[in-house]
Protein backbone atom coordinates (compact mmCIF):
# COMPACT_ATOMS: atom_id res chain seq x y z
CA UNK A 1 0.00 0.00 0.00
CA UNK A 2 1.58 3.42 -1.03
CA UNK A 3 1.79 6.33 1.46
CA UNK A 4 0.03 9.23 -0.63
CA UNK A 5 1.03 11.53 2.05
CA UNK A 6 4.22 12.23 1.07
CA UNK A 7 3.72 11.83 -2.61
CA UNK A 8 4.17 14.89 -4.01
CA UNK A 9 0.70 15.92 -5.92
CA UNK A 10 0.50 15.94 -9.91
CA UNK A 11 0.73 19.10 -11.71
CA UNK A 12 -2.48 21.05 -12.56
CA UNK A 13 -3.22 21.01 -16.12
CA UNK A 14 -5.70 23.31 -17.24
CA UNK A 15 -8.19 22.30 -20.12
CA UNK A 16 -8.44 26.16 -20.85
CA UNK A 17 -5.85 28.75 -21.82
CA UNK A 18 -5.62 32.66 -21.47
CA UNK A 19 -3.70 33.79 -24.49
CA UNK A 20 -2.77 37.66 -25.42
CA UNK A 21 -1.99 38.15 -28.79
CA UNK A 22 0.42 41.33 -29.26
CA UNK A 23 1.41 42.45 -32.48
CA UNK A 24 5.02 42.82 -33.32
CA UNK A 25 5.88 46.50 -33.41
CA UNK A 26 4.44 48.00 -30.07
CA UNK A 27 6.98 49.62 -27.79
CA UNK A 28 7.60 47.90 -24.78
CA UNK A 29 5.73 50.07 -22.79
CA UNK A 30 2.59 49.76 -24.87
CA UNK A 31 2.99 45.63 -24.92
CA UNK A 32 2.95 46.09 -20.94
CA UNK A 33 -0.35 48.58 -20.95
CA UNK A 34 -2.09 46.69 -23.67
CA UNK A 35 -1.55 43.23 -21.51
CA UNK A 36 -2.68 44.61 -18.40
CA UNK A 37 -6.05 46.69 -20.16
CA UNK A 38 -6.82 43.06 -21.80
CA UNK A 39 -6.80 40.81 -19.39
CA UNK A 40 -8.59 42.65 -17.38
CA UNK A 41 -11.50 41.88 -19.14
CA UNK A 42 -11.37 38.45 -18.92
CA UNK A 43 -12.01 38.29 -15.51
CA UNK A 44 -14.77 40.79 -15.32
CA UNK A 45 -16.68 38.50 -17.54
CA UNK A 46 -15.76 35.11 -16.85
CA UNK A 47 -15.28 34.35 -13.05
CA UNK A 48 -14.46 31.01 -13.61
CA UNK A 49 -10.86 31.74 -14.32
CA UNK A 50 -10.34 33.67 -11.14
CA UNK A 51 -8.82 31.94 -8.45
CA UNK A 52 -9.40 32.33 -4.84
CA UNK A 53 -8.03 35.44 -2.71
CA UNK A 54 -4.34 35.74 -1.35
CA UNK A 55 -3.47 35.89 2.36
CA UNK A 56 -0.01 35.91 3.55
CA UNK A 57 1.19 34.34 7.14
CA UNK A 58 0.55 37.24 8.90
CA UNK A 59 -3.19 36.91 7.35
CA UNK A 60 -3.14 39.91 5.10
CA UNK A 61 -5.57 39.34 2.66
CA UNK A 62 -4.46 39.98 -1.37
CA UNK A 63 -7.01 40.18 -4.23
CA UNK A 64 -7.33 37.18 -5.82
CA UNK A 65 -5.76 36.72 -9.65
CA UNK A 66 -6.21 34.25 -12.35
CA UNK A 67 -6.18 30.77 -11.72
CA UNK A 68 -4.05 29.75 -14.41
CA UNK A 69 -1.31 31.19 -16.40
CA UNK A 70 -1.79 34.31 -19.33
CA UNK A 71 0.53 33.04 -22.39
CA UNK A 72 1.65 36.05 -24.57
CA UNK A 73 2.42 35.87 -27.82
CA UNK A 74 3.33 38.12 -30.74
CA UNK A 75 2.79 38.63 -34.44
CA UNK A 76 2.58 40.73 -37.58
CA UNK A 77 -0.98 42.89 -37.97
CA UNK A 78 -1.93 40.58 -40.54
CA UNK A 79 -1.20 37.56 -37.96
CA UNK A 80 -3.47 39.74 -35.06
CA UNK A 81 -6.47 40.46 -37.83
CA UNK A 82 -6.37 36.80 -38.67
CA UNK A 83 -6.81 35.87 -34.95
CA UNK A 84 -9.08 37.72 -34.23
CA UNK A 85 -11.34 36.45 -37.55
CA UNK A 86 -10.86 33.02 -36.01
CA UNK A 87 -11.87 34.07 -32.27
CA UNK A 88 -15.36 35.99 -33.54
CA UNK A 89 -15.88 32.60 -35.61
CA UNK A 90 -15.15 30.26 -32.82
CA UNK A 91 -17.44 32.77 -30.70
CA UNK A 92 -14.91 32.93 -27.72
CA UNK A 93 -14.58 35.11 -24.95
CA UNK A 94 -12.29 38.34 -26.36
CA UNK A 95 -10.74 41.60 -25.37
CA UNK A 96 -9.38 43.68 -28.01
CA UNK A 97 -7.00 46.71 -28.00
CA UNK A 98 -6.75 48.84 -31.21
CA UNK A 99 -4.38 51.79 -32.09
CA UNK A 100 -6.87 54.00 -31.35
CA UNK A 101 -7.36 53.46 -27.99
CA UNK A 102 -3.23 54.77 -27.33
CA UNK A 103 -4.71 58.41 -28.21
CA UNK A 104 -7.78 58.36 -25.68
CA UNK A 105 -7.54 58.83 -22.16
CA UNK A 106 -10.78 57.56 -20.30
CA UNK A 107 -12.75 54.55 -20.63
CA UNK A 108 -15.97 56.22 -21.84
CA UNK A 109 -13.82 57.86 -25.10
CA UNK A 110 -12.03 54.40 -25.67
CA UNK A 111 -15.14 52.55 -26.43
CA UNK A 112 -16.37 55.29 -28.07
CA UNK A 113 -13.12 54.86 -30.40
CA UNK A 114 -13.92 51.23 -30.96
CA UNK A 115 -17.60 51.79 -31.81
CA UNK A 116 -16.24 54.11 -34.51
CA UNK A 117 -14.86 51.43 -36.48
CA UNK A 118 -16.35 48.71 -38.46
CA UNK A 119 -15.23 45.12 -37.56
CA UNK A 120 -12.76 44.62 -40.43
CA UNK A 121 -11.59 47.64 -39.89
CA UNK A 122 -10.37 47.72 -36.33
CA UNK A 123 -6.56 48.48 -36.33
CA UNK A 124 -5.38 45.68 -34.10
CA UNK A 125 -2.87 46.16 -31.72
CA UNK A 126 -3.74 43.95 -28.99
CA UNK A 127 -6.40 40.40 -28.40
CA UNK A 128 -7.05 38.57 -25.49
CA UNK A 129 -9.00 35.10 -25.82
CA UNK A 130 -9.77 32.28 -23.73
CA UNK A 131 -11.47 29.17 -24.70
CA UNK A 132 -10.60 25.07 -24.83
CA UNK A 133 -6.98 24.82 -25.17
CA UNK A 134 -7.11 23.62 -28.77
CA UNK A 135 -9.85 26.32 -29.61
CA UNK A 136 -7.31 29.02 -28.49
CA UNK A 137 -4.53 27.36 -29.82
CA UNK A 138 -6.07 27.42 -33.42
CA UNK A 139 -7.53 31.04 -32.93
CA UNK A 140 -3.63 32.47 -32.63
CA UNK A 141 -1.82 30.13 -35.09
CA UNK A 142 1.13 31.55 -36.84
CA UNK A 143 2.17 33.68 -33.47
CA UNK A 144 4.85 32.94 -31.52
CA UNK A 145 5.61 33.39 -27.91
CA UNK A 146 6.76 36.83 -26.74
CA UNK A 147 10.32 36.97 -26.01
Amino acid sequence: MNDTSTSTPEPVRFDTKIAVLLREDLETWQRLNVTAFLVSGLGTQLPEVVGEPYEDADGVPYLPMFRQPVLVFEGTKETLTAAHTRALSRSLPRALFTSDLFTTGNDRDNRAAVRAVSTGELDLVGLAVYGPRNAVDKVIKGARMHP
